[in-house]
């Protein structure tokens, strides 16, 4: 009992001489924590006012968004060397994490999700029109584990990746 209770003590003392350390150091020695870094005292200085007209609501995304996929058209040719040849680059990139390197979905990244990436060389994703296979890069599948990449990836590049996975054709 007596060992208990010297054991109890001596963590105690051991618990309370961390506890004035730390104190010590967080009283006297402020620099470098966090809470004091300006990271973490937003609105320290007046918001600013943004201006009208700031931000475009035509044009850009905005106008990809709007379309159906069936009427999106890509600016590329389908056989352009170069554009498939930037497309690859572009795969190798973006989405082989995920859809891997043979694009059967067995990407590295990809076998974490459910469910699990789809086979961009199946008759399903090869039969379908490019602007559908646009919106859905850009904006993501409803129910599915693609994510939106509109903001990752640039316009002419999401075409430069579609004209590649078109190139594939379907698995045989």
């Amino acid at each position: 009992m007596k060992r208990i209770s010297i054991l109890a003590l001596l963590a105690a003392v051991v618990l309370m001489t961390v506890y004035m350390f730390l104190t010590l150091y967080d009283e006297n020695l402020k620099i470098g924590r966090m809470w004091e870094t300006p990271a973490v005292r937003p609105y320290e200085e007046p918001m600013l006012i943004m201006e009208k007209a700031v931000i475009p609501v035509k044009g850009g995304e905005a106008v990809f968004r709007g379309l159906r996929g069936e009427d999106l058209i890509s600016p590329f040719e389908n056989s352009d060397p170069q554009v498939i040849e930037a497309g690859k680059s572009l795969y190798f990139i973006y989405c082989a994490q995920c859809h891997g390197k043979y694009f059967d979905g067995n990407g590295t990244v990809g076998q974490s999700f459910h469910p699990l990436p789809g086979d961009l060389q199946s008759v399903r994703v090869q039969s379908r029109p490019q602007g559908i296979l646009f919106k859905e890069i850009s904006y993501g599948i409803p129910n599915g584990r693609q994510p939106p990449l509109a903001t990752t990836i640039a316009v002419m590049d999401r075409w430069r990746i579609i004209t590649y996975l078109k190139s594939l054709g379907p698995r045989e």
